[in-house]
């Protein structure tokens, strides 16, 4: 059961003016397919060739003889949810049941929005910011280079990437007007409220 790597929830250009449809050409047919086919390679033959992609990164977490395989792996997943965090005419303040957690625990959507713009713009290097549910409490946190929530046994709710290659030709240097483009007009709550069921 070879990993395969999903389609856009989108078009390419859905997203246009904030995020180009020249930038999904690089990051999702060339960065997120590169990492596909590298674990494919990787795992032929292993006892991993045949696991689903979550049991590939939580048996290679923490192995450094399995660094490559988790990686690809975790990027292959992050990849895959970052892409459901986003809808057109997304952003801005979110309704329903996550509306309310947003609340109680981070004090408000604008406090949440500085928190998750915060993680984002100091995540040095490369890596991902999130929110997350870690047992029952809503959490934003960053993650460097592959590392995913789903290997430390968090639940993952939203994120977005900060790796270069996902804003770099749209935004160049300006990662905090990446992210703040991504919280007004990006987010998709409608999937972040499913990922909480």
């Amino acid at each position: 059961m070879a990993v395969t790597l999903p389609d856009l929830p989108f078009n390419k250009d859905a997203l246009e003016p904030h995020i180009s449809s020249r930038t999904f050409e690089f990051h999702h047919g060339k960065h997120h397919k590169a990492y596909v086919d590298n674990l494919n390679k990787m795992i032929e033959g292993t006892d991993l060739a045949n696991a689903d992609l979550e049991t590939i990164i939580k048996k290679s977490a923490g192995d450094s003889t399995k660094a490559g395989i988790f990686n690809n792996a975790a990027q292959v997943w992050n990849h895959s949810f970052y892409w459901q965090c986003m809808k057109p005419g997304g952003g801005g303040a979110p309704t329903g049941p996550i509306a309310q957690k947003i609340d109680a625990a981070c004090g408000g959507f604008e406090k949440f929005a500085d928190a998750f713009k915060t993680a984002g713009a100091t995540q040095f290097g490369s890596g991902w910011a999130w929110l997350v549910m870690k047992g029952n409490e809503l959490q934003v946190m960053k993650t460097a280079n592959a590392d995913t929530p789903i290997a430390h046994g968090i639940k993952p709710l939203l994120t977005v990437d900060v790796w270069e290659h996902a804003y770099y030709l749209d935004y160049q240097n300006r990662r905090p007007d990446y992210l703040k483009t991504f919280v007004e007009q990006l987010i998709n709550w409608d999937f972040v409220n499913s990922c909480l069921g």
